[in-house]
């Protein structure tokens, strides 16, 4: 029993992961207003990000900048003893993306008021159908 509690919590990082998520996916699905579904986006998109930077950290591991010396002798590199930057090079390219996201959505939740007058998707889908009736 200890050892499963020392696992769990060894990985805490994931289990932050999980539970973002788990918050980003129920508001958008769950609430009604658009900002609140745009916010809980982007808690999840944020999650995504942190799931990829934990997977790219190693223990013990050190950045990889490999310097050379003249007149040293030759030195044997190990893989296992760098990280990968990869992840988080990747992980930039996807901060840069979700910031451009929030603000398209935002600037589109800002047209949705300016049109509907209300934020509330029920709202606005009732709003639809009275005009498509009415056409």
């Amino acid at each position: 029993m200890d050892d499963m509690i020392a696992i769990i919590l060894s990985k805490y990082n994931y289990w932050t992961v999980i539970t973002l998520m788990m918050i980003g996916l129920y508001a958008m699905i769950v609430k009604n207003n658009l900002i609140k579904k745009i916010i809980g986006m982007n808690i999840f998109q944020t999650s995504i990000i942190l799931f990829y930077v934990s997977m790219g950290m190693k223990k013990d591991a050190t950045i990889p900048i490999l310097e050379h010396h003249p007149g040293m002798q030759e030195h044997v590199y190990h893989a296992a003893d760098y990280i990968n930057p990869l992840p988080h090079v990747l992980m930039l390219t996807a901060i840069v993306v979700s910031v451009a996201t929030l603000g398209v959505a935002l600037s589109l939740a800002l047209k949705v008021y300016d049109q509907y007058g209300t934020l509330e998707e029920d709202e606005i889908n009732a709003k639809i159908r009275k005009a498509s009736v009415k056409s």
